[in-house]
């Protein structure tokens, strides 16, 4: 099940973007900076986007921290770095098409948006499917969502110059290495526990290149939920 999900038309000061919360923005931004994050388009990306709308009202006062919190489904939301790198990493270029596997509440979704691509994500848990869509919408951020399968990807709109796995898969999936473009990014945690992120390169010969990025810890990346 796909489909395009339209920009709103509800302004954002609907949604209680407020001035203390860009001010907070700032400061996590400078975190980010002082932490080694060096695209300044990311950093632009992260200063946008209102993070305290994609988490629960309980914890708006922390939002701004570089911190992991809980959403539903016994998800969480990536730290603010965790998110940065991985978007820094994709390089990604106004107008270029990324695959994002694990929607979420929509953060890493917005941040993408921001940074111009053309956006088409999957998400497995459909109570956070319909929380994304909804928030995004209100954001008036546009992109394709999916709810189903994050392994399968989505074959209708391949191939995508970039991928991003937002969630600890035990092995790269193959129908995702189908789906990259040739010179496409895919960004990826793999591994049980701690993931090792990498980043694979998709050449003209369909070979590919794989580099270690460091560790991290995501939640596992699940399979066989609905499909398109």
């Amino acid at each position: 099940m796909s489909f395009k999900i339209p920009p709103s038309t509800l302004p954002l000061s609907a949604v209680k973007d407020l001035p203390k919360h860009i001010g907070r923005r700032r400061h996590l931004v400078d975190q980010l900076r002082e932490k080694g994050i060096t695209d300044q388009r990311v950093l632009d990306a992260i200063g946008r986007v209102p993070r305290h709308l994609f988490i629960d009202s309980s914890f708006e006062d922390f939002a701004y921290q570089d911190t992991a919190f809980p959403i539903a489904a016994e998800q969480t939301i990536s730290q603010p770095y965790t998110v940065a790198f991985q978007s820094q990493c994709l390089n990604v270029e106004p107008g270029e098409k990324v695959l994002e596997i694990g929607t979420g509440s929509g953060y890493q979704t917005a941040v993408l948006c921001e940074l111009g691509a053309k956006v088409f994500s999957i998400e497995r848990q459909h109570e956070l499917f319909l929380f994304a869509k909804r928030m995004l919408n209100q954001l008036n951020y546009s992109y394709t969502g999916k709810y189903g399968d994050g392994y399968q990807g989505m074959p209708t709109y391949a191939p995508f110059d970039k991928i991003i796995v937002t969630a600890g898969a035990r092995e790269i999936p193959a129908a995702l290495l189908r789906q990259l473009s040739v010179d496409g990014i895919m960004v990826i945690p793999v591994g049980v526990g701690t993931q090792k992120m990498l980043l694979i390169k998709k050449d003209k010969d369909n070979d590919y290149s794989v580099k270690k990025l460091g560790d991290f810890r995501f939640v596992p990346m699940l399979e066989e939920k609905a499909g398109e």
